[in-house]
């Protein structure tokens, strides 16, 4: 309803930690894996910003020669490429961390033994839900990761994407789970930097970051207070 890009990462883990801490306390989570996350979270944003603006550097450096209107059209093209990069990098990071918690459930609940197997039902419910909440999506967070942050060129927006997907590429193959949300908005930052400081509205900056730093307890919160009120009805 704000427009304020949330972290859907935040969300999912915050609501599986805290439903783990309702059920069994402190013993049910696995310290290392969460470490890994937060490390994951933080580092993200922090590599998308410094991969934009080197993209930005040399793109610039490259086309410096260049007419402007010609450079536009060739990155309006371009895009079509970074943006489908980034789709996929956004799909092989996040979409496996909803098709892993809920294979696990099932994996658990059945009481199977062997391989751990993903079922292709999971895999393509994953993948229509994402395709749907991209088709009928909020356009206020597009509208603000668009202009709001700061205003974005045809090669700024293929910059930004590409570092983007570069950064979750890499974080999928170390497999580690990253914020999509995190990683653009770092990006977006660096290409805007990129041209100077003054360019990034530092105001809507903040409001992103607070509302990532909100997002993983008060999905916390919300999942232990289900479970308290679902455990004795589901136990």
């Amino acid at each position: 309803m704000a427009g304020i890009p949330s972290s859907s990462s935040h969300a999912l883990v915050g609501g599986l930690v805290g439903a783990g801490l309702a059920k069994a306390g402190l013993k049910a989570i696995v310290w290392d894996g969460v470490g890994k996350t937060a490390a994951g979270i933080v580092v993200s944003p922090g590599f998308g910003f410094l991969v934009a603006l080197l993209l930005v550097l040399i793109v610039t450096w490259i086309f410096v020669r260049s007419r402007p209107n010609a450079v536009d059209r060739l990155f309006r093209r371009l895009q079509f490429v970074s943006a489908s990069l980034y789709s996929l990098g956004h799909g092989g990071n996040d979409a496996q961390k909803t098709m892993g918690i809920i294979a696990v459930l099932l994996y658990a609940h059945a009481g199977r033994h062997g391989a751990f197997v993903v079922p292709l039902w999971v895999v393509l419910s994953c993948q229509a839900a994402m395709a749907l909440g991209t088709l009928f999506g909020g356009w206020r967070i597009v509208h603000t990761m668009g202009s709001k942050i700061t205003r974005l060129s045809p090669m700024q927006g293929f910059c930004a994407e590409s570092a983007g997907a570069i950064t979750l590429f890499t974080a999928t193959y170390l497999g580690v789970p990253v914020s999509t949300t995190h990683t653009i908005t770092g990006a977006i930052i660096g290409v805007g930097a990129a041209r100077r400081t003054s360019a990034v509205r530092w105001g809507v900056a903040r409001s992103i970051v607070v509302a990532w730093i909100i997002t993983m307890p008060l999905a916390g919160l919300i999942a232990a207070g289900l479970y308290m009120i679902s455990g004795p009805v589901f136990p």
